[in-house]
């Protein structure tokens, strides 16, 4: 007689972030219909995503996947995670200016405007609705990640000078990187 031992692994997979200018960033995220093993698989994998890139907050469009999800921890530790589900800003008030950088614009950073303190509802991974008032570095990273689900970068907080700037700086880096790895395979 035999005993086996049955595991059960989770691959949780790395996922492409897309980067500004892409036009893919500028989709308007749908809402979420169903919080179910794909759903959750997919939040998985926007975590591994983030803490690799590494990063403290993660849109679904960032990786070109177009609902009302994100995900953030900015704990230095990477032992908060959060999940918001169809996330909506019920109450904002005060005004705060912090700089701000982005895993889509990687390198730079700009000082943004954003409100102080946020209330937003939203579901949690469990399909609970929930009320959470934000603020500091986390109410930050949740509006950031809110203006992605509607299409909106921190660029576009900037000057058409400086977001013309960047765009240019990024599609050299790029035209470079590619260069750089074509004469090495």
């Amino acid at each position: 007689m035999h005993n086996y031992l049955v595991v059960e692994i989770k691959f949780m997979a790395k996922l492409k972030i897309l980067e500004f200018p892409n036009p893919r960033l500028r989709i308007k995220a749908h809402p979420v219909e169903a919080i179910d093993e794909k759903l959750n698989q997919k939040i998985d994998d926007m975590f591994e995503t983030m803490y690799e890139a590494p990063g403290i907050g993660l849109a679904a469009t960032q990786v070109d996947y177009h609902y009302r999800l994100l995900v953030a921890d900015v704990s230095a530790e990477k032992n908060e995670p959060w999940v918001l589900i169809n996330p909506v800003i019920i109450e904002k008030d005060g005004v705060e200016v912090t700089e701000e950088g982005c895993l889509s614009v990687p390198g730079y950073f700009e000082e943004v405007e954003r409100a102080e303190h946020v209330k937003v509802r939203y579901l949690d991974r469990s399909g609970s609705q929930v009320e959470t008032e934000f603020d500091g570095l986390l109410g930050v990273c949740v509006q950031h990640e809110m203006d992605h689900l509607e299409g909106k970068l921190f660029v576009d907080y900037l000057s058409e000078v400086k977001r013309q700037r960047i765009r240019k700086r990024l599609e050299k880096n790029r035209r470079h990187h590619s260069q750089g790895t074509a004469a090495v395979l």
